[in-house]
């Protein structure tokens, strides 16, 4: 089901004119029938917008493959929502620019995006609140972390399993558990051996 249909659907489930939607996003008439028409995509700050009118996930509208009858299972967006998913191994937040393959996104239930303003290069990182049932994530996402041997640029992702923490880069698994002082310092300077600075340790817990 496409992201036009969805639009659609979820409008006309709500009660709302276009020119209704289109005042939420602060948006013209034209332009949600041009969403709904598909003949153009919602920038991703209106995407944000139609998630929090509708009360769906960004799963849900961005995945093709998932029907708005699966709307019921993430009643709310965010961390509540990442709390309510019981059955999920890892969750975390996850950079969509660190990956080298974005396949890797179809094994996630994404609850959450933002854009976060860096002030250099890219200026925006999209970032992806996730959680996932997958056992052998880890590894999968090992596989795809954007890593320069050149320039030493490292990036990592960092989620959670029960009280286990892992900081996995490019072929390159960390983990400690969460409370273990000695086993996070040996994680942390490993990490700062492939060039990570100390205040982007500051991962949650």
């Amino acid at each position: 089901m496409k992201l036009s249909e969805k639009i659609i659907a979820l409008r006309k489930a709500n009660g709302m004119t276009q020119e209704e939607l289109a005042a939420i996003c602060s948006v013209s008439r034209q332009s949600i029938s041009k969403w709904e028409a598909d003949i153009a995509l919602p920038e991703t700050e209106k995407l944000l917008l139609l998630g929090e009118t509708f009360q769906v996930s960004m799963d849900i509208l961005l995945k093709d493959e998932l029907t708005l009858n699966e709307v019921k299972e993430v009643p709310c967006c965010g961390s509540n929502a990442i709390r309510q998913k019981k059955s999920a191994l890892y969750e975390g937040i996850l950079i969509k620019e660190s990956l080298t393959d974005d396949s890797i996104l179809d094994s996630l239930n994404i609850h959450k995006m933002e854009l976060w303003h860096t002030g250099g290069n890219p200026n925006y990182w999209t970032a992806l609140y996730f959680t996932c049932d997958k056992k052998d994530f880890p590894q999968q996402i090992a596989k795809v972390m954007r890593s320069d041997p050149v320039t030493g640029d490292n990036w990592f992702v960092d989620f959670k399993a029960g009280n286990e923490k892992y900081i996995v880069f490019y072929e390159k698994i960390l983990n400690y558990q969460i409370g273990n002082h000695a086993q996070k310092k040996t994680v942390c300077d490993e990490c700062r051996k492939l060039g990570i600075l100390d205040e982007q340790m500051n991962w949650p817990e």
